[in-house]
């Protein structure tokens, strides 16, 4: 249920954000906020300032303390699917077999309104407790499983975007829909929840070979007749899927072509995987002001590319980081940034630490037009905060004490930690996570 925010609620710690990009492979970026040992204020569910732990608080402030331990924001998981827990972790096969075997046989028991409100619960309790306070979600292609993501989102607070997936072919029978009445089901769930509080709605096209060309034209029509729903969807994620797209759509010059000629390619738009995109699309992108939704556990796991983060960024194209669950292994966005910097490392770069944390807070906001909200520990920023411990256990203890550098200790707090780290987590002012504590 809705919970009021504590007002004048003081935490203290470790301050880390970003003011602004990293330049990549800068890893003493003035970009950076450090602020160590600080009180971090917040009044009525918003970040009011932070002021050295050295001075004098307020009595008037409720003050916790989590001296010693890091303070981000909330994690921003720009791609994910609601229904895929009871996939996640399944062996053995690549994108279209994964689907056929293991998605869509879990995607359809969503169709049952208890199953969909369970499954909603446990998949967002289960996202805060790894420290991911917002996220862009696939739901199913069933009405309710919008329907009761939206609710769950609402009585937990969260800056939430999902929708009714939209799929009428190449799909089992329990997951099709068709033109007609998938445009009113979408129709029906904008005017329920699009703009309803912290929740927004997202035309929701499963992937090109599941839409027929009057079903992509339709998506295309809800995004011009409702301005400011997002849409979501994958691209060129693995190279069978591409080949695939060529077969079904000739006219199209590329993969990104077909959703571009629908009128799916726009400033709302984010684009899951982009692995096997061209110049000519990245141009294409940019221009458009779209996202790339960076998906690297997913694509290890499943085999399905190795991504070109600094060719995007050299086009000007947005890159954000998602957990892709069930296809990634993780809820986890460390764990998924310590991924995204090994498959920079197979092509050959090394992504920092600050790059890999600004595309998942700041950077992730400002690429979903929310930037003034969240991503940030700035003042008048929704409190979405996250309380991380340094290191857990031995070996990640050890490692930060034999660091120096700051970018040297955040690294490697980034490939170390996992949900286990996390302490606590506010959402918008509200605590809607606590770490048990430890047995005697």
């Amino acid at each position: 249920m809705a919970v009021s925010p504590p007002s004048r609620l003081a935490l203290r710690g470790d301050l880390l954000d970003f003011t602004a990009a990293p330049v990549w492979g800068d890893t003493s970026s003035s970009a950076v906020r450090f602020r160590p040992d600080h009180w971090l204020l917040i009044d009525g569910g918003r970040i009011t300032g932070a002021q050295p732990a050295t001075e004098p608080l307020d009595p008037s402030w409720q003050a916790v303390d989590h001296r010693g331990r890091l303070i981000l924001p909330g994690f921003i998981d720009t791609h994910v699917h609601s229904p895929q827990l009871d996939v996640i972790a399944s062996h053995g096969t690549a994108l279209l077999d994964w689907l056929d075997t293991y998605t869509f046989p879990a995607e359809r028991r969503y169709a049952d309104p208890a199953e969909a409100e369970a499954g909603a619960a446990r998949f967002l309790d289960a996202l805060i407790a790894h420290g991911t306070t917002s996220a862009v979600v696939f739901a199913t292609v069933h009405k309710v499983s919008a329907d009761t993501l939206f609710a769950a989102g609402e009585a937990r607070g969260m800056r939430l975007i999902t929708g009714k997936v939209l799929m009428d072919r190449h799909a089992p029978d329990g997951l099709r829909d068709d033109v007609d009445q998938a445009e009113r089901d979408c129709t029906d769930l904008i005017a329920r929840w699009h703009g309803h509080g912290r929740l927004s709605y997202a035309v929701t096209v499963r992937f090109a070979p599941t839409s027929t060309p009057e079903q992509l034209a339709m998506a295309g029509r809800l995004c011009a007749t409702h301005p400011g729903v997002y849409m979501q969807t994958h691209v060129a994620e693995n190279q069978d899927e591409v080949r695939w797209v060529a077969e079904l759509f000739p006219e199209a010059r590329s993969y990104l072509d077909v959703y571009a000629r629908a009128g799916l390619l726009n400033a709302r738009g984010v684009f899951a995987h982009g692995i096997w995109l061209d110049d000519a699309d990245r141009a294409a992108l940019h221009a458009a002001g779209a996202q790339i939704a960076h998906s690297p556990s997913s694509n290890l796991f499943l085999g399905s590319g190795l991504f070109d983060w600094r060719a995007a960024e050299a086009a000007g194209v947005a890159v954000s980081v998602a957990s892709d669950v069930g296809g990634g292994t993780s809820l986890s966005i460390p764990r998924n940034l310590a991924d995204a910097y090994k498959v920079q490392a197979m092509r050959g770069e090394r992504l920092s630490a600050w790059t890999a944390l600004h595309a998942s807070t700041r950077g992730a906001a400002h690429a979903l037009g929310l930037g003034h909200e969240i991503g940030s520990l700035d003042a008048g920023a929704t409190a979405d905060v996250c309380v991380w411990d340094w290191a857990t256990g031995a070996v990640a203890e050890r490692r930060h004490s034999m660091a120096t550098a700051l970018h040297e200790q955040v690294f490697a707090w980034m490939t170390l930690a996992d949900d286990r780290n996390l302490a606590a987590a506010y959402i918008a002012g509200v605590p809607r996570f606590q770490r048990a504590p430890a047995p005697c």
